[in-house]
């Protein structure tokens, strides 16, 4: 269903991972253009974790890790990893889809990291705040 890009030996191109997001490739273009320009990230397509994540557009600050976006067939991934005050200081502002994926992160030290597929604009707004949250 939400099939990712698993081949290891086949760099995909940008232009490729954006077709891969199908309904959703717009909004995978606008999120990795927003971080780019509002946040002045370095964006790089790399095959980070092994075979069962693939390959993703990781963005990074000072070699700070913000997110990874995976590409999936009409969808796509932000992983992130945010403290608990960071997620509590949007928190209320949040859709209840995010505030699931909140209260079910994997914990890692003061916070943890969240999957969050974007399948719909609703999400796409709430994923930029927490980005926003992230990278300021």
């Amino acid at each position: 269903m939400y099939e990712r890009m698993l081949n290891k030996q086949a760099v995909p191109s940008i232009k490729e991972m954006t077709e891969c997001c199908g309904e959703n490739a717009e909004l995978f273009t606008l999120l990795n253009e927003w971080l780019c320009n509002e946040y002045t990230t370095e964006q790089k397509v790399v095959f980070p974790y092994g075979n069962k994540y693939g390959w993703c557009i990781s963005h990074k600050k000072k070699k700070k890790l913000l997110c990874n976006i995976f590409a999936e067939n009409n969808s796509f991934t932000v992983m992130m990893r945010l403290s608990d005050r960071q997620y509590e200081s949007v928190y209320g502002d949040l859709r209840e889809y995010t505030q699931n994926q909140i209260d079910n992160k994997y914990p890692c030290g003061d916070g943890g990291w969240i999957h969050y597929r974007v399948t719909c604009k609703e999400h796409f707004d709430d994923v930029k705040k927490l980005l926003a949250v992230k990278c300021s």
